[in-house]
C-alpha cells in the first residue's frame, strides 16, 4: 500500500494548496460601521443645511435637513444616555444631546448641528479605531487555515480546522499552511514560523519536532498529529490575550468615571441655576438659555475622560506589534509603577536548550576533534537533550559523525555504543566503573563548580574526555538586565530552582549579585510577597509551571511566550511572544510614558475647561467657539495619547 506522505510528493508539484499564500489581512471598511454612516449622513445634512441657512433660504429649505441632522447624529448617543439614566447614572453623551436640543429650542439650529456632528464623527472615529484595532487582533486567526486534510489509514480526507481533535493526524503539503499545533511523525521540511516565534530563517522540521498552526510549510511534505484543538493553539491563545487588553480599564479611568457621574451631576445642577436664577431677577430668556447651554457643553468632562485610555491602549499595541502581548490597560499601568524586578533563570536568562561550553581533554586522549566525533555518533540515536547537545556541537563545528552499532541507553545514566569498532560510552560520571572514571574526577568537580553539566567520554574503557554542558545564554540578557535595574532602581534578583553553582555562574555573566538558588515554588512566592510586605511593587519575570505561583503573587508577571507553560502564560500579565528579552525593560519605559501621557492630559484638559467656563461666566463665550473648544481639547488630548503608536516610541523605550 502507497504510504499518503510519498503520494503527496508525487502530487505536490501538480497540486496547488489553497492555503500557500499567505491569507489577505481582515479590515473593516470605513462605512462597514453603523457609527460611521450616521455620522456621515448627519455630517451630509447639515453640509446641505448649512449654506442654505447662510444664504438665508425659508425655513422649509434647510428645517428638514437640520432635523435629518439631529436625528442621525444624534440619536445612539441619546439611546445610550437613556439606558445610562435607567441605571442611575448620568452619561457625557446625554449631556451633549441635551445641549443640542437647547440651542434648537432658542432658533440656534446651526450651533446645535455643529455639536451633534462633531460629536457623531468624533464617536464614529473612536469606533473606528477600536474596530481597526480588533481586525489586527482577529487577523491571527487567519494564518491558520480553514481546511485540513485529515488521514485515515490510507485515506485523505478534507475538513474544517474546527472539526479536527486531538491525535488526529494531518497531510502538509509544500507551501501550504499548518492547521493546528502538533508534532511531526513522518516527512522532513523547512517551516517559516516568524509569525509565532519571530524567527527571521525557516526552522527544519523533522520526527518528533513541534510546529504550530498558521505557520508555512516549506518544500517537503510532513505528516503531523494534531497535539491542541483549534482553540487551544499558539494563535488562539495570543488572540485570547490579545483581546483581554480591551475588556478592562485601568484603574485611573474607573476612577475618573467615577468622578465623571458625580461632575456631571454638579453640570446639570449648575447649568439649571445659570438658567432659573437670572431669570428669576428678569433677564432675558434667550440669551440666559444659550449661555446656560454653552456652560453644560464647555464643562463637560469629556476631554477628562479621553485622558487616561488613549495613551494605555496606544501602548499596549505598540508592545503587541513588538512581540509584547499585554493582557490589558490595568497592566499597563501597573508595569510602570514596579521598583523591584525577578528573574527566572531556565528559560528566562538562557534559552533553556543545552550546549557543549567546554571540553576537558583527559590523559593520552585523541584530539578534541576526533572525541567529540565519537562521542556525537553514540549519542546520535538517543533523544536526550544532553544528546542532542552534543551531536548539535559536532555539527557546528563540522565534523563528521559516523554511524554507530550496538546502541544501548539506561536512563539516567548514559549511552553504549560501538563507533568504528571502538566501544563508545557517554554519560554521568557517577555511572562510570571507577577504573574508566579515573583521571576525571577533577575535571569533572571543576567543571560542577562552575555550574556545568559534567558528562564523561570513555573509548574503549578508558575516560578520554569531560563534557561540559550548559545552557546557552539568551542574546542581550546582560544589557537587558542592565536596563531593568536602572529602572527599578534596585539591582534585579535571580529567583532559581537550579542548584547554586549553575545559578552563580548565570548570574555573573549577566551581572547579578543577589542569587537565590534550590527554591521550590512556594519559595518563590516568599520572597515575592516579602518584597511586596516592604512595599516595593515586584515585577516577576519568568517562564515554567514552577513560576506561575510567583507570577500570580507579584505586582505585574512578565511570561518568555516561546517555551513558557501554559500555566505560566495564563498567570502572567503579559508574555513576551519573541523570547526577547530586551523588550522586558522596553515595555516598562514605554508603560512610564504613558503614564506621563495620562498626566499631559489631564492637565490639559483641566487647563481647558477651566479657560472656557471662566470665559463663559466672567464675559461672552458665543456657543460655536464653546463647541470647538471643547471638542478641540478632547481631540487635542486623544492625539497626545496616540503619539505612542508611533515606531519612535519604542526605539526610545529600547534606548
Amino acid at each position: 500500500m502507497a504510504s499518503p506522505v510519498l503520494d503527496a510528493d508525487r502530487s505536490a508539484s501538480r497540486s496547488t494548496a489553497p492555503s500557500a499564500a499567505p491569507p489577505p489581512p481582515r479590515r473593516t471598511r470605513l462605512f462597514d460601521l453603523p457609527e460611521v454612516r450616521w455620522a456621515g449622513l448627519s455630517a451630509a445634512a447639515f453640509l446641505a443645511a448649512f449654506p442654505l441657512d447662510l444664504a438665508g433660504a425659508p425655513a422649509w429649505a434647510w428645517g428638514p435637513l437640520y432635523a435629518l441632522c439631529y436625528a442621525a447624529g444624534g440619536w445612539e448617543p441619546g439611546w445610550a444616555g437613556v439606558q445610562a439614566l435607567r441605571e442611575k447614572s448620568l452619561d457625557v453623551d446625554l449631556l451633549m444631546v441635551v445641549a443640542a436640543i437647547g440651542a434648537a429650542a432658542i432658533g440656534q439650529f446651526l450651533d446645535g448641528g455643529l455639536l451633534i456632528v462633531i460629536f457623531a464623527v468624533s464617536g464614529a472615529l473612536e469606533a473606528l479605531a477600536t474596530r481597526r484595532t480588533a481586525d489586527s487582533v482577529r487577523g491571527l486567526l487567519d494564518l491558520a487555515p480553514a481546511k485540513a486534510v485529515r488521514l485515515t489509514g490510507s485515506t485523505e480526507q478534507p475538513v474544517d480546522v474546527a472539526d479536527l481533535r486531538v491525535g488526529d493526524t494531518v497531510l502538509v503539503r509544500p507551501g501550504e499552511r499548518l492547521p493546528a499545533d502538533g508534532t511531526v511523525l513522518d516527512g522532513a521540511s523547512d517551516v517559516d514560523q516568524a509569525t509565532i516565534t519571530g524567527e527571521p530563517l525557516p526552522v527544519p522540521k523533522a520526527p518528533g519536532d513541534e510546529v504550530f498552526a498558521g505557520t508555512l510549510n516549506g518544500t517537503g511534505v510532513l505528516r503531523v498529529r494534531v497535539d491542541r484543538d483549534a482553540s487551544a493553539s499558539v494563535i488562539a491563545r495570543i488572540v485570547a490575550l490579545v483581546e483581554e487588553a480591551s475588556a478592562t480599564k485601568a484603574p485611573t479611568q474607573l476612577f475618573i468615571e467615577k468622578i465623571e457621574q458625580r461632575y456631571s451631576v454638579g453640570v446639570v445642577v449648575a447649568t439649571l441655576a445659570l438658567f432659573t436664577v437670572p431669570l428669576a431677577f428678569g433677564a432675558e430668556l434667550t440669551g440666559t438659555l444659550l449661555r446656560a447651554m454653552t456652560f453644560m457643553i464647555v464643562a463637560s468632562p469629556c476631554a477628562v475622560v479621553l485622558a487616561t485610555m488613549p495613551p494605555l491602549l496606544s501602548a499596549i499595541a505598540n508592545a503587541g506589534r513588538h512581540g509584547v502581548l499585554v493582557k490589558s490597560a490595568v497592566v499597563m499601568e501597573r508595569l510602570g509603577q514596579v521598583d523591584r524586578v525577578a528573574l527566572d533563570k531556565t528559560g528566562t536568562l538562557t534559552e533553556g536548550t543545552p550546549r557543549v561550553a567546554e571540553i576537558r581533554l583527559l590523559a593520552d586522549a585523541p584530539g578534541e576533534p576526533e572525541v567529540l566525533s565519537q562521542a556525537a555518533a553514540a549519542e546520535l540515536p538517543s533523544e536526550h537533550p544532553l544528546a542532542r547537545a552534543v551531536v548539535a556541537a559536532a555539527r557546528e563545528r563540522g565534523l563528521p559523525v559516523p554511524t554507530a552499532a550496538e546502541f544501548t541507553s539506561a536512563p539516567g545514566h548514559g549511552v553504549r555504543a560501538v563507533v568504528d569498532g571502538r566501544v563508545v560510552t557517554v554519560g554521568r560520571p557517577a555511572a562510570a566503573p571507577a577504573d574508566e572514571a579515573r583521571g576525571a574526577a577533577a575535571a569533572v568537580g571543576e567543571l560542577q563548580a562552575a555550574g556545568r553539566t559534567a558528562v564523561v567520554v570513555t573509548v574503549d574503557g578508558t575516560a578520554v574526555a569531560v563534557l561540559g554542558i550548559a545552557n546557552r545564554l539568551r542574546e542581550g540578557a546582560p544589557a537587558a538586565v542592565a536596563a531593568l535595574g536602572r529602572l527599578s532602581g534596585a539591582e534585579p534578583t535571580l529567583l532559581t530552582g537550579d542548584n547554586e553553582p549553575a545559578a552563580r555562574r548565570v548570574a555573573a555573566e549577566v551581572g547579578i549579585t543577589d542569587v537565590r538558588a534550590g527554591l521550590l515554588p512556594e519559595d518563590k512566592v516568599a520572597a515575592v510577597r516579602e518584597w511586596e510586605r516592604a512595599g516595593e511593587r515586584t515585577l516577576v519575570v519568568g517562564d515554567g509551571v514552577n513560576d506561575a505561583p510567583a507570577l500570580a503573587a507579584a505586582h505585574s508577571g512578565i511570561a518568555m511566550g516561546r517555551a513558557g507553560s501554559d500555566l505560566a502564560l495564563e498567570t502572567a500579565d503579559a508574555v513576551v511572544v519573541r523570547d526577547e528579552l530586551a523588550t522586558v525593560p522596553a515595555v516598562v519605559a514605554l508603560s512610564r510614558r504613558a503614564r506621563r501621557l495620562v498626566v499631559q492630559n489631564l492637565v490639559i484638559a483641566g487647563v481647558c475647561i477651566g479657560a472656557l467656563v471662566v470665559w463663559d461666566l466672567a464675559g461672552h463665550l458665543p456657543l460655536p467657539l464653546g463647541v470647538a473648544g471643547h471638542e478641540g481639547s478632547t481631540v487635542l488630548v486623544g492625539l497626545n495619547g496616540l503619539r505612542l503608536l508611533r515606531e519612535s516610541a519604542w526605539r526610545k523605550a529600547l534606548a
